[in-house]
């Protein structure tokens, strides 16, 4: 049972080392193939691509269930779109989770998630095998203090086997400690789940949808769908319509309103032809749509209205679910958010735990606040579980969540130190009044399947979840001839580095030693690679994910680097993609979700030091 020192990114030197894959870890000598695919990496489609005029499956909503589904449809010959409403994938509850790849054991028998957990938990080996997302087998322990809590862990235990689970047993306090030195020696007993695992969560859904598009998937950014026609109305009786609003095509609105002062101004000299001016893509009927580009940048445009003509509709929206349901007139269930918290501790942190730590789960607000390590060698401590629509829970102050997440992570791992905080970050999961996942047609409308309200463990189970979506397009009569082109490999983009062997900041014009972040030993030559990717990426953000530009400990600190790393991120995005470097996105607000800086002095951090008791 005790996992090995070197299967932990902390006991290494540095995690860029080697590379996580299929759960194992790989010397950085031994990953020759891993980067190159054995020679046979999928390619990014070359130049525009003519559209159909009517799709198979259009998907809403590029999270990684959308994203997953999505990818599970490019191995056939079918016409796909998948349309988001965000300025790139992973945008939603996706990019602001654990990135646990859950068990299954907590997961009540017969239910939808029970289902697709444990399944999908045993499809992540061979698609990380295959998309290079980055996938550690770490395990997990629910932790029992008490007679009582025991007596819940036996209860997950037989819950697990009845799921299919397997490796389940119960721990000692003994073995716990030999396993897990740091956690809390009050410790009694524990669930040991040696399955569970953790990804970085928008990695896994960039690398899905990067190889669905690869496949032949077209990918639609900055689409918000407004509108769903029903089978049988404009369409016909086999297809539906999907329309959306085309931000990215849209016309700012400090230009239209330009226009139209020179347009009323045309009109009072009486120029001849006024009446024929109109800013460009506007009709009367064009709404106002405001959309994100990242967190803090909010544009507004006049954009047209784009339909998509289709057989099929996947309604993987996730928050929007209910909203995107409701346009086929199905009522049948309500997202009522539940926003999670988490706090991201420095490197030097990571080594304090090999599984991911849990406490025993409540029975209304789920798995609890834990302490886990990632693939990249940090510490997390969270999520909160506070509900969106609960007026008590609104009335949350910062300080009172960082307070809750420090001191019942103290309670687990009282070993870490809450100075080294640097960064936090959120994100809400879709839960519904259902209580359970939706994965069905809808009552509403035929051809209007729903894979909705896939909260925790919703990561886990999103292979499972695609490849019901596909048998329940092909039951409903959807042909799926198999796509003699499909390659699932995909090429990694971050590449494992040897310390500083061979890099250097400012190696002008040797874009593969040339570091643009010192925290994570950012090359140029990996983020223009990004750049070039299948998805489009006109934000620093966008390169943050792909690459670890600015996630490291001083999270782009202008200090730390003149020009910071973010600068030069923006003027490497602005020059690949040949855009003025004024449109390029930045990660521009003060703070983090609950920090009250985004580079916190010593001050700031002794006080989340008090917090935790440290």
């Amino acid at each position: 049972l005790r996992r090995e020192a070197e299967l932990s990114p902390a006991c290494k030197k540095d995690s860029t080392e080697g590379v996580w894959c299929a759960g194992k870890w790989i010397d950085i000598e031994d990953c020759g193939d891993w980067q190159t695919c054995g020679g046979d990496c999928a390619k990014a489609p070359e130049g525009p691509r003519q559209e159909p005029e009517e799709w198979d499956v259009v998907v809403i909503g590029a999270g990684c269930v959308g994203s997953a589904i999505a990818r599970e449809l490019s191995r056939y010959n079918l016409k796909v779109a998948l349309l988001e409403s965000a300025d790139d994938v992973t945008q939603g509850a996706t990019k602001g989770n654990s990135g646990i790849v859950h068990a299954g054991y907590d997961d009540k028998p017969g239910s939808v998630r029970a289902e697709h957990c444990w399944k999908g938990n045993q499809m992540f080996a061979q698609l990380d095998r295959e998309l290079k997302f980055g996938y550690w087998k770490n395990g997990s322990m629910v932790l029992a203090f008490t007679g009582e809590e025991e007596r819940i862990l036996d209860t997950l235990l037989l819950r697990g086997k009845d799921n299919g689970v397997t490796g389940l047993k119960i721990l000692e306090r003994e073995e716990i400690l030999k396993m897990e030195p740091n956690v809390n020696p009050k410790v009694t007993k524990a669930l040991y789940a040696p399955e569970a695992g953790t990804v970085a969560p928008y990695e896994f859904a960039i690398a899905l949808a990067e190889n669905a598009i690869d496949n032949g998937v077209f990918l639609k950014l900055y689409h918000k769908v407004v509108a769903v026609s029903k089978r049988g109305n404009e369409a016909g009786p086999d297809h539906l319509v999907v329309t959306a609003i085309d931000a990215l095509s849209g016309t700012p609105k400090w230009v239209m309103i330009c226009k139209w002062v020179a347009f009323f101004c045309m009109v009072m000299l009486g120029i001849i032809g006024f009446i024929f001016f109109k800013p460009a893509h506007v009709s009367e009927a064009t709404p106002f749509f405001a959309f994100l580009v990242c967190a803090a940048t909010q544009l507004k445009s006049a954009a047209p209205e784009v339909s998509f003509k289709t057989k099929f509709v996947i309604n993987a929206a996730g928050n929007a679910a209910d909203a995107v349901a409701q346009m086929v007139n199905d009522t049948s269930f309500a997202v009522r958010p539940r926003h999670g918290e988490y706090i991201l501790l420095h490197k030097n942190q990571g080594h304090l735990v090999n599984a991911t730590i849990f406490p025993c789960p409540d029975p209304h607000l789920g798995k609890g606040v834990l302490v886990q390590g990632t693939i990249w060698g940090n510490l997390i401590l969270g999520p909160t579980a506070r509900d969106v629509h609960d007026p008590d829970e609104r009335l949350s102050t910062k300080d009172s969540v960082a307070r809750h997440i420090l001191s019942n992570c103290k309670k687990l791992v009282p070993g870490f130190d809450a100075k080294e905080v640097i960064h936090s970050f959120s994100g809400a999961r879709a839960k519904t009044d259902r209580g359970d996942w939706i994965i069905e047609e809808s009552v509403e409308a035929d051809g209007f399947l729903h894979a909705a309200g896939i909260d925790s463990p919703g990561l886990a189970g999103s292979p499972s979840i695609a490849l019901k979506i596909v048998d329940m397009l092909k039951e409903r009569g959807l042909e799926l001839e198999k796509n003699p082109n499909f390659n699932p490999n995909r090429r990694p983009i971050i590449v494992p580095k040897s310390g500083w062997k061979g890099l250097k900041v400012g190696a002008e014009g040797e874009p593969e030693k040339n570091v643009v972040c010192k925290c994570e030993k950012v090359t140029e030559a990996e983020v223009i690679d990004a750049c070039h990717r299948s998805i489009p990426i006109d934000n620093t953000q966008g390169i943050r994910k792909r690459t670890r530009a600015g996630m490291g400990h001083c999270q782009g600190d202008p200090e730390n680097l003149k020009p910071s790393c973010e600068q030069r991120v923006a003027a490497i995005i602005a020059r690949e993609r040949k855009i003025p470097i004024a449109k390029v996105g930045r990660r521009t607000w003060p703070a983090s979700s609950i920090l009250p800086a985004r580079w916190m002095d010593d001050k700031q951090k002794a006080v989340y030091g008090k917090m935790a008791g440290s």
